[in-house]
């Protein structure tokens, strides 16, 4: 069966997420050019720019954290739309305002809460909707959407910029209000009841009752430490060491999207069919790989090398974790759960290159690399030593081949 046709037996509903996560992922015109906007359009030193771009990111942990209970308690179409309307609102605000620079912070705070709110209640609503055997097709259609949509944001942010900031703004905020109608036009309202069913069942804290699935997403923090981590080392790489130019980190980029874009829906199929444990411990060998690469033959074309392999451990992980989650969380959990996975790559963007800063400032380039190589080799041991459960698309895959 090809993509095209598994994609038409997807939800009409969710074929309108996939198109509003991509019109909202190509619409993200600020963030990539919000230090320059903070140091020329408002006159702010770089450090000062960075600090509160800094203190501002922390909208994302607590972003993923409200999607949770938000998801759970209004529903997957009020966070979806909550989370749409705080980012332009919050982008609106550093539009217009002209002020002290720590309003600018809660500003940027505002508008990355609702990117935090974001993709969990994506996931969650995939999860809902989705049947269990077309979940990880679900789930990489709408990666690799985001992906497209993140390569093509920058350029056009770059050019709406250079015409002016107000128009950057202004592009983004009308990204996200388009979305939100197609999400208001054709997402359903939750049919589902609420209750104290889960609650009962499973206990009063949102993480409690499925300790295999909890321990899967903290696991995985393994192996988004080296994809957070990369987006810090490499640019510095390759302008500080190998002196190259900026326009080659844009070649690395390119390389991570064309591989996302070109080899994440045939990458899927070969997926199905094999347990979680197997594609988990295949990831981590593939970001093991790609860092190895680098490590031992610290160069340009090892960078270039090593983002087409390790790319495609991200692909594994970003498919099999929600795919996970959604087939074996209760359902007025899943929510959380998805949450929780979210929290996990906001906690990593926090930590990880306040981390990877101070080594690299005290020991140089070679030490950072070292440490992100033995990230996805702890994240291994923890996959091989978890119990996981198979995953609906893997049972019925099975089923099929004992006939």
């Amino acid at each position: 069966m090809t993509w095209t046709r598994r994609l038409g037996e997807l939800p009409l509903a969710l074929r309108v997420l996939f198109a509003a996560s991509f019109v909202n992922r190509a619409g993200m015109f600020v963030f990539p050019l919000l230090a320059v906007y903070l140091v020329r359009g408002k006159g702010l030193g770089p450090a000062e720019a960075g600090l509160l771009i800094s203190v501002g990111s922390t909208g994302l942990l607590v972003g993923s954290l409200l999607s949770g209970p938000v998801c759970d308690r209004r529903g997957r179409r009020a966070a979806l739309l909550a989370a749409l309307l705080l980012n332009a609102a919050g982008y609106l605000g550093l539009a217009l305002l002209d002020g002290a620079p720590w309003a600018y912070a809660a500003l940027l705070f505002l508008a990355l809460v609702g990117t935090g709110m974001f993709g969990p209640a994506s996931n969650t609503l995939v999860a809902d909707l989705a049947t269990p055997e077309q979940r990880p097709f679900a789930y990489t259609v709408g990666y690799v959407g985001n992906n497209l949509g993140m390569g093509v944001g920058p350029l056009l942010g770059g050019v709406a910029a250079g015409y002016s900031y107000r128009v950057m703004f202004a592009g983004d905020i009308l990204a996200g209000l388009l979305c939100a109608a197609l999400i208001v036009w054709r997402v359903p309202r939750d049919r589902r009841t609420k209750g104290p069913k889960s609650v009962a069942r499973y206990g009063r804290w949102p993480v409690t009752g499925h300790p295999h699935v909890l321990l899967l997403i903290l696991v995985s923090f393994f192996y988004v430490v080296p994809l957070i981590g990369l987006e810090y080392a490499l640019p510095l790489a390759v302008t500080t060491v190998l002196h190259g130019s900026a326009g080659l980190v844009g070649v690395v980029y390119t390389i991570n999207s064309v591989v996302v874009v070109g080899l994440g829906l045939p990458l899927e199929r070969r997926l199905r069919g094999h347990g979680t444990k197997t594609l988990l411990l295949a990831a981590g060998l593939l970001w093991t790989l790609g860092l190895a690469v680098i490590v031992l033959g610290f160069s340009l074309p090892a960078l270039l090398l090593s983002t087409g392999v390790w790319t495609l451990g991200e692909i594994i992980v970003s498919v099999v974790v929600p795919t996970y989650v959604a087939d074996h969380v209760d359902e007025r959990r899943v929510g959380t759960y998805m949450a929780l996975n979210g929290f996990v790559l906001g906690l990593a963007r926090l930590v990880v290159p306040v981390g990877l800063g101070a080594l690299w400032a005290a020991q140089g380039h070679r030490p950072v690399f070292v440490a992100l190589l033995g990230a996805p080799l702890v994240g291994m041991a923890g996959f091989a030593l978890l119990r996981t459960r198979p995953t609906a698309a893997a049972a019925e895959a099975a089923l099929a081949a004992n006939g």
